[in-house]
């Protein structure tokens, strides 16, 4: 059997009896980093075996623990914080052992993307995780512009460093109006849920050092936006998205998505009027 074991992401008073009990009766636990699991188990007078699973180590790691499992052992595997295979290399594990037949089982716990959510202050009968963007400039374009005609409510995970440019694409991207709530330090002694406007996050972090990691809990687009068929519907808002900073070429392939209305059609009639 492969446990799914979530552990903390700021207190450790949110450790369950379960996950105690799993992790003091598992064969083997695979850990993220060993060092900080290791701390953990300390504080719970846990010892059992570790072995390490990481990204850069999976696909070698993953076949080893597997073939321990495939002859019986029990293995729990736990991240530094939160719940394993949300935006984690276990989702590749678990995998594996769905292929082979291994049971795998998931405790509930700490998840970090679900605690934002749920105080966001944001629409939760809906929603999508996108996890973190990509690294690179246009590939983050690429899914953002892809996201534009998104409903539901979308989080996103950025690190401290990245946030200001990640808050300033999100602000191109869906325009300085779409609501925000910026969950940091969940759970921990300092947390702190700030609630406003793309344009007034951008404004406030270029004042302030962003600290710790973040939930990002983005508004998705207005459903009524999603039923605009018009011609003239459609030009205003790519007026509305141009006045935002987008280019022509950004804010008409942006509006043909959000709308249906035809983008070749649209950009003619744009070239035009705007």
């Amino acid at each position: 059997m492969l446990y799914l074991v979530p552990t903390p992401i700021g207190n450790l008073s949110d450790i369950s009896d379960r996950i105690r009990q799993v992790l003091s009766e598992a064969d083997f636990i695979a850990a993220e980093d060993t060092r900080v699991s290791r701390k953990l188990l300390n504080y719970l007078q846990i010892k059992r075996p570790l072995v390490s699973y990481h990204e850069h180590n999976q696909t070698v790691a993953g076949p080893k623990i597997l073939q321990r499992l495939l002859a019986g052992e029990t293995c729990a595997l736990v991240t530094d914080a939160g719940t394993p295979a949300i935006s984690d290399p276990g989702e590749a594990l678990v995998a594996l052992c769905a292929e082979a037949g291994v049971p795998v089982c998931a405790i509930p716990g700490p998840c970090a993307l679900i605690t934002a959510l749920c105080v966001s202050g944001l629409p939760t009968s809906r929603f999508t995780f996108e996890g973190f963007l990509p690294a690179g400039s246009k590939e983050c374009r690429d899914r953002l512009s892809s996201l534009t005609a998104e409903s539901r409510t979308m989080i996103f995970y950025e690190a401290p460093h990245r946030l200001r440019a990640t808050l300033s694409s999100l602000q191109k991207a869906f325009g300085g109006s779409r609501r925000i709530a910026l969950c940091r330090e969940l759970t921990k002694l300092h947390e702190e849920i700030l609630r406003m406007t793309l344009e007034e996050a951008c404004a406030y972090y270029d004042q302030n050092e962003p600290r710790g990691e973040y939930v990002l809990v983005v508004e998705g687009a207005p459903e009524t936006a999603a039923e605009t068929s018009t011609l003239e519907e459609a030009l205003s808002l790519v007026r509305q998205q141009i006045s935002e900073g987008k280019s022509k070429k950004d804010a008409v392939k942006a509006v043909s998505a959000l709308t249906g209305f035809p983008k070749n059609a649209l950009y003619d009639a744009v070239l035009k009027e705007i």
